[in-house]
């Protein structure tokens, strides 16, 4: 049962802000509420302290996707049906896009946000790799400040954030990878489709010849939050792909990511899924007809 709370739809950014530094820890936007609204439900602890919501999904200045000088500016409130059809972001950032189109069911996306999926920062938050490969940068604003910082320190743990009480996510800035660029995201669920990620991979990386220039790994759901796997990915740039390579970061992937979880039920299947997708992955992008 949904408690009794107050609801505010501010006419814009600045109204949204001054409801936020008013009521505090007692607060909290909402624009999908895919997440929020089933927290409710089941009386989730994380949610119990509010009071009062704040509207932000159809503010114009969190809505907007354009490119700028120093990359795509993907507003926080923008849904996952915008991203994963908007031709900026499917020409120059598919991963992300391919992320968005797996994304629960139509009616999810068409409510979901991208700022919502890694702000609630649950293990299975599909954007997430593909955000961190793309080394996305976020802004938070407040009444008073605004800060900007890499989404890989903005994430803490599962369910914590750097975000404060008086702020908001307000964009998200992607810069434009150079030309060369090819990338996979890979999802596995319990089935095809409306499924929670059980293992997301997003692999990005550049060749010149047959050595490997620049490579970047990033997993979800396998570990306990969306992250980078920077020890990997120093291992392969600057090496001459092939399959011995690939065999030997496919391992080490396991290894890592037994370091950084610990031996759990899930690491029997999870492990070997793992392993063997980074492998076949790095085949495809390294083919001739990738």
């Amino acid at each position: 049962m949904i408690p009794e709370i107050d609801f505010i739809q501010p006419e814009n950014l600045q109204q949204a802000l001054q409801s936020l530094a008013q009521f505090m820890e007692q607060a909290r936007p909402i624009a999908g509420g895919t997440d929020i609204i089933p927290g409710f439900h089941i009386n989730s602890q994380r949610f119990r302290q509010i009071k009062v919501l704040i509207d932000i999904g159809q503010l114009p200045e969190l809505t907007t996707i354009e490119h700028k000088e120093d990359g795509l500016h993907i507003g926080a409130a923008a849904t996952f049906t915008q991203i994963s059809r908007h031709p900026l972001i499917t020409e120059n950032f598919p991963l992300l896009a391919q992320a968005a189109q797996k994304i629960g069911s139509v009616q999810i996306r068409n409510r979901a946000t991208i700022a919502g999926n890694f702000v609630n920062n649950a293990p299975c938050a599909d954007s997430v790799p593909p955000l961190l490969v793309y080394d996305a940068q976020i802004v938070l604003q407040s009444l008073n400040n605004t800060r900007q910082m890499p989404l890989e320190k903005f994430l803490l743990k599962p369910y914590q954030t750097q975000l404060q009480a008086d702020e908001l996510v307000k964009e998200i800035i992607l810069p434009v990878p150079g030309q060369g660029y090819r990338g996979k995201f890979y999802k596995l669920g319990r089935r095809r489709g409306v499924a929670i990620s059980r293992i997301t991979l997003a692999i990005l990386l550049k060749l010149d010849g047959t050595v490997i220039d620049d490579f970047r790994l990033a997993s979800g759901a396998v570990t306990p939050i969306g992250m980078r796997l920077h020890d990997l990915e120093k291992m392969i740039i600057g090496q001459s792909a092939n399959e011995d390579l690939f065999k030997e970061i496919a391992i080490a992937s396991g290894q890592k990511i037994l370091e950084i979880t610990g031996l759990r039920w899930s690491t029997a299947y999870k492990l070997p899924v793992v392993q063997q997708m980074i492998f076949a992955l790095l085949k495809q992008l390294t083919s001739s007809n990738a």
